[in-house]
């Protein structure tokens, strides 16, 4: 079978599920369940995958909420990523249920000709992209052992074969101090809450001083319980973010000296929690990246002549690209003014433009496949190497 007669195939599969993809969307938004709670979106990506053929299963690696579906047996390994998780009180404001869709849509057009083109499609359904890292959970845990190349697709105001990603840490800061009668006995507490105002001070005094790329964000998450009490529980949740994970382990600790500095004079006690493993830059794998570019132009998708309004942000599929040959395009999906994190782009999500760009997003992955599937030269060097975990 020719590339081109594979790439009608799809086509003719992906265009005859249009329907239920866009209703996959739809319901995956209508119904935003946060990271490591996305039972429904798991379950009903699970059933369509398993309509195609796809021997599929829910709960791998520990994970509940995690899908691995397979058809096809060939010795090219290619992973497909949905991710479905949604942002708290926002719901799909990052359009995950746009990325789900696709992944599914593009995993079945790839069905019927998987074995003709040699090739073992694996959608992976992972979980809390959101601050949870499902993805590098399921890369330490096996899921994506045998894999030669990995791809997803996501939502974005613009268009872009690539996103640039920061490298970030996420972890709670958790203050302990004494409680005590905020108007008769002050000075028999210790004010944690006062802690937490320190280390932020301490943060934006130190935004002067950062490199280009770095940054550092957080919200309050508990703050206290009442105001004639001296606050002796306070907590925060902070992302630090610079260009590289090596970068990172130079910016962070500074950060965390602010933290420190809280802790110090106040006399409350600091606690650092972990809230996932670290967030790598990306590495895009530029020969998969220009198949995609193409195959998308094909379809009647549009890039920018340059990479102004950009989404740069973070996310878990960095991590898989550091060992695994990799691409993360973005799909415009006419949401302007309003951009990702934003209640207008989880509107957008389920708008027109959104609808088209699963069906889109879905061919342009899966004609991707083909290629790396059907060019030799491709097949080669992704064929040369494998991820094995640990």
């Amino acid at each position: 079978m020719t590339a081109t007669q594979a790439k009608e195939v799809c086509k003719a599969a992906v265009t005859s599920s249009r329907e239920n993809l866009i209703a996959l969307s739809h319901k995956i938004h209508d119904n935003p369940e946060t990271g490591f709670a996305e039972e429904r979106a798991a379950a009903w990506c699970a059933d369509e995958l398993r309509r195609s053929g796809y021997e599929v299963e829910v709960g791998v690696c520990g994970l509940p909420t995690s899908v691995s579906a397979t058809i096809g047996s060939g010795p090219l390994v290619v992973a497909i990523c949905a991710e479905y998780d949604a942002l708290p009180e926002l719901g799909h404001a990052c359009g995950h249920n746009v990325i789900a869709s696709a992944a599914v849509g593009a995993s079945l057009g790839l069905a019927p000709i998987a074995d003709d083109l040699g090739l073992t499609v694996r959608l992976l359904g992972t979980p809390a992209e959101e601050g949870g890292g499902g993805k590098i959970l399921m890369m330490e845990r096996g899921a994506f052992d045998g894999v030669n190349a990995a791809l997803m697709v996501h939502p974005a105001p613009t268009e872009s074969d690539r996103m640039p990603c920061l490298a970030v840490n996420q972890f709670d800061a958790i203050y302990t101090g004494r409680e005590a009668h905020a108007a008769g006995s002050p000075e028999r507490g210790i004010n944690a809450a006062d802690a937490l105002t320190i280390s932020q001070v301490a943060i934006g005094l130190l935004r002067q001083h950062s490199n280009p790329g770095d940054q550092v964000h957080g919200i309050v998450t508990c703050g206290g319980a009442a105001p004639n009490i001296v606050p002796a529980h306070t907590s925060a949740r902070f992302y630090v973010r610079a260009e590289t994970l090596e970068r990172l382990a130079e910016w962070e600790p500074r950060v965390r000296r602010c933290f420190e500095a809280g802790a110090l004079a106040t006399g409350a006690c600091l606690e650092i929690v972990p809230v996932c493993p670290p967030y790598s830059e990306f590495v895009t794998d530029e020969p998969m990246a220009a198949l995609y570019r193409e195959n998308a132009q094909a379809i009647g998708r549009v890039f920018p002549t340059d990479d102004e309004g950009v989404l740069k942000a973070s996310t878990d599929m960095a991590n898989v690209s550091r060992s695994i040959p990799s691409i993360h395009p973005l799909l415009a999906i006419d949401s302007l003014p309003a951009v990702n994190h934003q209640p207008g782009f989880a509107d957008a999500a389920a708008g027109p433009a959104a609808d088209r760009a699963v069906i889109d997003g879905a061919l342009g992955m899966a004609w991707t496949v083909i290629d790396l599937a059907t060019e030799e030269p491709t097949r080669a060097r992704l064929l040369a190497t494998s991820y094995r975990h640990g």
